[in-house]
């Protein structure tokens, strides 16, 4: 049942007057953005007493909401045993039960875990993880990575050059790594497939890509291929066609590279299955896999990094241990935190609430803004996702003729921004209708696992009004 902290909004805030002082912080926004003082469960409140919805968990993060009552005394007790051992001296319960958790969540698919503070750590784990695991192998040619367009696996140098973000990597461009890190296409059918080709044979045409990489860089110099099971951010809550990563498999098995895949953002239940590759029925666990924001679900800092077997015994056979680490890594306090977000979401059920309000969610967004005669309909290319992971894609490049005068500035940005202003919070994004990130525009919603179907039915309520009210406004 979902719990009853979506149920009830927080008590009228007492109205607080916002600092008058500047910010000494270096934010990520143009302008200092608004101050949170407070939050249950999906509500987020703010210093001049404003409530607002989180629909995006922060960035598909808070998997449970704020304020709940299990993980809050988890975070005590823990911290009343034992806050910090550096894991390089010391391994800890908490996180000893966690890695035995998630492994035995994979139903055979991993043999072991690590830990990190964070998605993009976690990635640069996996990336050096699998360095490792070639030159244990004494093959340490092995230098390129190969992933994919329109994709992002995080903010640190390495993992910027692994990403295809092409936005966020223009201002780094020059101290970004080339050498080493290959792109192929995205598997984003509606974009990229073509007129004649069905699904089968675009997948075909995907995995050729890929063949063909390899055998340009020299098989034996290609450490991985690494994706994300469901793109996040660069695309929106993007999922490939069917067939594709167990085809992909196929080709990285045929030449003996590393099949890696990033489920940061999307795994965890955020699909609806603890996994996201368990989405999907013909998708197969990979050699690596990495996890984060739903695994502390905000209540902590915390990422993982999950080990097949093979490359496990590779590590433990040869050199014995894992050659990097983190002075926060492996946490007590996030590790016990992570375990109690974990046991909540089984007991509450809530990947199967997520699966049954994301439907709904969708089915709504679908009803209000696709339907003939909808503002929005001419200009909704699509709604997609799954679990608590869901999309619309906005295009005004199409047939209709009309043009938006935003002065200057992206839809996406405009819609999040108004959102705001009627008390939503979501999360928009421009790009990722074609290669070069310069069309397109797609709004992510990513809800608490436990949200309510009343709560989902604000969420729209609020979500067309805004989007119709810059439509009404710019056309």
């Amino acid at each position: 049942m979902p719990s009853k902290l979506l149920s009830n909004g927080p008590p009228a805030p007492e109205k607080r007057v916002p600092p008058s002082r500047p910010t000494a912080i270096l934010h990520r926004t143009p302008s200092q953005p608004p101050i949170a003082v407070s939050g249950e469960g999906i509500n987020v409140t703010l210093d001049d007493g404003r409530v607002l919805i989180d629909a995006i968990g922060g960035v598909a993060v808070a998997c449970i909401g704020n304020g709940h009552r299990v993980v809050q005394k988890a975070i005590r007790d823990q911290a009343d045993k034992l806050a910090y051992v550096y894991n390089l001296q010391l391994s800890n319960e908490p996180a000893e039960e966690l890695a035995r958790m998630l492994v035995d969540s994979g139903k055979g698919a991993f043999e072991y875990c690590g830990f990190f503070a964070g998605g993009s750590e976690a990635m640069e784990g996996a990336m050096k993880l699998a360095r490792q695991y070639w030159f244990e192998k004494k093959q340490p040619q092995r230098k390129n990575f190969i992933s994919r367009h329109l994709s992002y696996h995080g903010n640190t140098v390495t993992t910027l050059s692994l990403s295809g973000h092409p936005t966020r990597r223009v201002p780094f461009e020059e101290i970004l790594h080339h050498d080493n890190f290959h792109k192929v296409s995205p598997a984003y059918a509606k974009r990229f497939q073509r007129p004649e080709e069905s699904e089968e044979q675009y997948v075909e045409r995907l995995c050729q890509e890929l063949e063909d990489t390899f055998l340009t860089l020299g098989p034996d110099t290609v450490i991985g291929f690494v994706a994300e099971t469901v793109v996040g951010t660069s695309t929106g809550a993007l999922a490939a066609p069917k067939g594709y990563f167990k085809a992909i498999k196929s080709v990285c098995r045929k030449y003996s590279v590393l099949f890696i895949l990033d489920e940061i953002m999307c795994g965890m239940g955020r699909m609806g299955t603890t996994h996201a590759w368990e989405s999907f029925g013909d998708n197969e666990p990979p050699d690596i896999q990495t996890v984060a924001k739903g695994l502390g679900g905000g209540y902590a800092s915390i990422g993982a990094v999950l080990v097949s077997k093979e490359v496990a015994e590779a590590i433990r056979d040869n050199n014995g241990f894992w050659k990097h680490g983190h002075t926060y890594q492996a946490h007590p306090l996030s590790c016990a935190t992570a375990i109690a977000v974990q046991k909540v979401i089984a007991a509450e059920n809530l990947l199967e609430n997520g699966r049954q309000t994301g439907e709904y969610l969708a089915e709504l967004l679908r009803e209000r803004l696709q339907s003939p005669g909808a503002l929005a309909e001419p200009f909704t290319f699509d709604v997609r996702g799954g679990g608590s992971f869901w999309a619309v894609e906005f295009d005004f490049t199409g047939p209709t003729g009309k043009t938006l005068n935003l002065k200057g500035k992206q839809f996406a940005s405009v819609v999040t921004t108004r959102c705001m202003e009627h008390g939503l919070l979501v999360m928009g994004r421009s790009g990722g209708a074609n290669i070069k990130g310069t069309e397109g525009d797609h709004i992510i919603l990513a809800p608490a696992y436990n949200i309510t179907k009343k709560e989902v039915e604000r969420v729209v309520d609020l979500f067309v009004e805004s989007v119709e009210e810059v439509l009404r406004e710019s056309l």
